[in-house]
């Protein structure tokens, strides 16, 4: 794949979750990394997902930066065999430091950290504080009920309708690598005028 990124952050489970379909996605997606010499920003976990994704991209000989608080360094969480490990002081320092270093945003499946992580990224890109790709990888459908949640806050007048693209998705890595690529971000902000949503 001939890609622009130099980089993207991957959000995903500090679990591996029950079925083993998340584990072969995580494996996936570092392989699709690693083939487009696109480095590995996440977490800086050891455990669940992260840990899988990052040992993979590193087997590969990828190259993986880690992003991870004090407090979670302390519960012995920390990856020791990273590129790079930035331990910053918060978990609002991690999001800045993640945001900082990547090119795009990819969600794997995991909870509630994982969809904080993604929406506040969302969020700025629809107020126009970046203008980078925020994506999830559609495992097995995972992702189905939060992109329906998605299309009624538009129906409902919560999201404007020019904004519907902005969170790519897909369940192939290969594909949604691609879709990142080719993202344009939309031309109008959130705030049109004072008294439209």
């Amino acid at each position: 794949m001939n890609s622009s990124f130099q980089s993207i952050c991957v959000y995903c489970g500090a679990n591996p979750g029950f079925s083993p379909v998340y584990q072969d996605a995580a494996l996936q997606l570092a392989d699709e990394l690693s083939q487009a010499g696109i480095t590995l920003v996440y977490g800086g976990s050891s455990v669940g997902l992260m840990g899988i994704l990052a040992d993979r991209v590193l087997a590969n000989g990828g190259k993986v930066i880690g992003v991870i608080p004090q407090a979670l360094v302390d519960k012995e969480l920390a990856h020791e065999g990273l590129t790079e490990l930035h331990v910053v002081e918060s978990m609002h320092a991690r999001k800045a430091k993640m945001a900082e270093l990547a090119d795009g945003f990819i969600a794997l499946p995991g909870g509630m950290g994982t969809l904080e992580e993604l929406f506040e990224m969302l969020t700025w890109a629809q107020l126009g504080f970046h203008q980078k790709s925020c994506a999830v990888l559609n495992v097995d459908g995972f992702y189905e009920g939060l992109l329906s949640f998605l299309e009624g806050a538009i129906s409902q007048g919560f999201i404007r309708d020019e904004h519907r693209h902005l969170l790519l998705n897909h369940n192939d890595p290969h594909t949604l690598l691609e879709l990142m690529a080719a993202y344009e971000p939309p031309k109008q902000p959130k705030w049109i005028n004072a008294n439209e949503t």
